[in-house]
């Protein structure tokens, strides 16, 4: 009887975990832009001082930046880091590490964390933060979460009521509104040999970021063509994302040469192994979360101070692979982290659905919304994956840029290492594309090995 009413009672929960509480009212949207910055972060710093006072993020080029340039310069490479946290003192800042941070530290005693000064970088476009203070009093969920309404060229949830709204503002974060990149993916094993399982030409499109639209069905929009290794060259893939996740869901399509035709991809969605790396993760954890949240139930639980990954221009635009992917982890000369605040999503596999994780925790930027480190865990209950986002403010064209990514698996010991540019020569912004590209005859027309 007890089991029984508490399945009854976790049906109620998922049943309203989704649905929408509605936009915010017109007093709390009075914060946005006095107390809170106009996508809803804290404008002030902490009590110590170690998180400054956000002041508008950073919108000035360093000296040595070269105008037309597509790889950034790191604008605090002069800083040295204020100290280290390993696995002899992990204990005195426990309260502030990720479990995937302990269990590093705990696995491989070489694994280091170098902490810097914290800058608060994220900016973007006056449209971006001006959208966002104006549409926050109109903008909701439906389908329990799962359907964005009333919301373009805006953050939709500066201050969200739920773990839905706050994933959303991760899902379609500022990343700009087109680029262009070739990035590779790398995945080391568990004898340290670092493997490039693909290099892509890579097209991105954001017309829900279009300012000169008035509404978009899309929020993203993706297209792949393989350059490497030889084995995959002119292997294509198109995705498009909807802001109705319920009723319409991912569309994907792919073309292989071998076979010289386009064929839908159903697959390339959820829990299913992403063949880009090997299958060392998921389709839904690029970036660390992408695609429908029908699957697990997203709880907002406040609100904390983290060490995460921060203005890492070292890593994305400066390294070389053989230095950066080092045996057992990336190498931590690489890696700058810094103290922020973060808001912390968990979801829980919801009762009759099927994922490889029955539990994922989230730590997302409050100055940017991106889930900067992530954390999931197995059936058993148990650490399976940890992750982490590599951001860095683009101060050229006032636009974070959250791609590169990699994830460690505790339990194979290969990490991985996702959208690597600095060797192929960085980010590439330009005009959104016309529609007419976006559709599966634009990969049988170019698809040629």
């Amino acid at each position: 009887m007890t089991l029984r009413k508490s399945l009854i009672a976790a049906t109620l929960l998922v049943g309203c975990a989704g649905s929408a509480f509605g936009a915010i009212t017109a007093e709390e949207a009075k914060k946005l832009g006095t107390t809170l910055t106009p996508i809803g972060a804290e404008k002030a710093g902490n009590k110590d001082g170690s998180i400054p006072e956000y002041t508008g993020g950073l919108t000035t080029a360093p000296s040595s930046f070269k105008k037309g340039s597509h790889l950034r310069p790191d604008p605090f490479a002069a800083e040295k880091p204020l100290f280290v946290i390993d696995q002899k003192n992990e204990a005195k800042y426990a309260d502030k590490l990720t479990e995937g941070q302990k269990a590093l530290m705990k696995k491989y005693p070489g694994y280091r964390m170098d902490v810097y000064k914290t800058h608060r970088t994220a900016a973007f476009p006056k449209y971006v933060t001006d959208n966002t203070i104006k549409q926050a009093t109109t903008t909701k969920t439906a389908n329990n979460g799962l359907t964005l309404v009333g919301a373009h060229a805006a953050y939709p949830f500066p201050i969200p009521k739920d773990g839905f709204e706050a994933m959303w503002n991760h899902i379609i974060r500022y990343n700009g509104v087109s680029l262009q990149h070739n990035p590779r993916s790398w995945v080391v094993n568990a004898s340290g040999r670092a493997t490039m399982t693909y290099q892509l030409d890579e097209l991105l499109d954001w017309p829900y970021w279009d300012p000169k639209r008035d509404k978009s069905e899309l929020f993203w929009r993706l297209k792949d063509i393989a350059t490497g290794p030889p084995r995959n060259v002119g292997e294509m893939l198109l995705v498009l994302d909807p802001l109705d996740m319920y009723g319409k869901g991912r569309r994907a399509w792919q073309y292989l040469p071998g076979q010289r035709r386009t064929k839908l991809a159903p697959d390339i969605n959820y829990d299913t192994p992403n063949t880009q790396l090997n299958g060392a993760t998921a389709y839904d954890e690029w970036c660390l979360f992408l695609g429908s949240m029908d699957r697990f139930n997203f709880k907002l639980i406040g609100k904390k101070e983290m060490y995460v990954p921060y203005n890492n221009y070292k890593l994305v635009y400066g390294s070389k692979s053989d230095q950066l992917l080092t045996p057992k982890f990336i190498n931590p000369d690489f890696v700058r982290w810094e103290l922020h605040r973060v808001w912390v999503v968990e979801a829980t596999l919801q009762p009759g659905k099927r994922h490889i994780y029955s539990k994922r925790v989230f730590y997302l930027d409050e100055d940017s919304w991106t889930a900067l480190a992530s954390d999931e865990y197995d059936a058993r209950g148990q650490l399976y994956r940890s992750a982490f986002l590599y951001m860095v403010q683009n101060y050229d064209v006032l636009t974070p840029y959250s791609f590169t990514h990699g994830f460690y698996d505790f339990n194979s010991n290969v990490y991985t290492l996702d959208v690597n540019v600095a060797e192929t020569g960085g980010v590439v912004y330009k005009p959104i594309r016309p529609d007419r590209e976006w559709g599966p005859d634009s990969l049988a027309g170019s698809g040629v090995r």
